[in-house]
């Protein structure tokens, strides 16, 4: 029941983000950002810890700050698989991959514990 909450709450997050800034990310169906979501779930899940790992001394030196362009990269690595899920350069899916986890913070706040 959770993983079908926090896939919801990211799937909104990513509609929102596509809606306030259509410059930066847009997608094109619910379906899309669908499978966004579920397929950001798997990435961030498998193949993030081996790239934090990897980059660890990166992230010592620029005390955490290089976890944002890990971010960045897991959702751009989404935007290549996904048809319908579309991100300006690196440097947008940098910024989304922010304001996408800011929005689904702020939306899983609202639900009870």
């Amino acid at each position: 029941m959770f993983f079908i909450i926090r896939l919801i709450i990211n799937v909104v997050a990513i509609l929102i983000i596509a809606y306030l800034f259509p410059g930066l990310i847009w997608v094109d169906s619910f379906w899309a950002a669908l499978v966004t979501a579920f397929l950001l779930g798997i990435v961030n899940t498998i193949i993030r810890p081996i790239l934090v790992l990897l980059t660890l001394p990166l992230t010592l030196v620029t005390l955490g700050l290089f976890l944002l362009v890990i971010n960045g990269l897991m959702l751009w690595l989404v935007s290549a698989l996904v048809s319908g899920f579309h991100v300006s350069g690196f440097w947008g899916a940098v910024f989304g991959s922010i304001l996408i986890s800011l929005v689904s913070w702020l939306l899983s706040r609202f639900l009870p514990s």
